[in-house]
């Protein structure tokens, strides 16, 4: 875990830059798949976001709802499996609200090593370095 100042155009910017950001999804996509037929089930969804809701005060079969209710919303065809491009497309979304939500003003937040966002603020580093 580590902290750092970061504001919502160092999402957005990351976002925007297809080829960094579709090379951290598809990072963490190749994870979640565990038997690497290139698609995510409801199990490997569950399993990929079991630390997440575990920390959740919710209790287990709230847990299983919460799990269900994301895996449809990433399920955008319906066909009981998430391809990659399915998870390409609610990524993006999520951080896009993300970025939203955190707004023009630089916060400071700790943020999980290897994270998505903690991805976003190692973009914005670099970019910051190649100017």
């Amino acid at each position: 875990m580590s902290v750092s100042i970061v504001n919502g155009l160092t999402v957005t910017d990351f976002v925007r830059d297809r080829v960094a950001f579709n090379r951290c999804v598809d990072d963490m996509f190749k994870r979640l798949d565990v038997n690497g037929d290139g698609v995510l089930s409801r199990g490997e969804m569950r399993k990929g976001l079991r630390s997440f809701l575990e920390s959740s005060p919710s209790s287990p079969c709230t847990r299983e709802k919460e799990v269900g209710a994301i895996f449809e919303k990433f399920d955008g065809d319906r066909n009981g499996t998430v391809d990659r491009d399915e998870f390409r497309k609610e990524m993006r979304e999520i951080m896009l609200a993300v970025a939203n939500g955190i707004g023009d003003s630089p916060v400071q937040i700790a943020i999980e090593n290897g994270s998505v966002l903690m991805r976003a603020v190692e973009h914005e580093f670099k970019k910051s370095q190649n100017n």
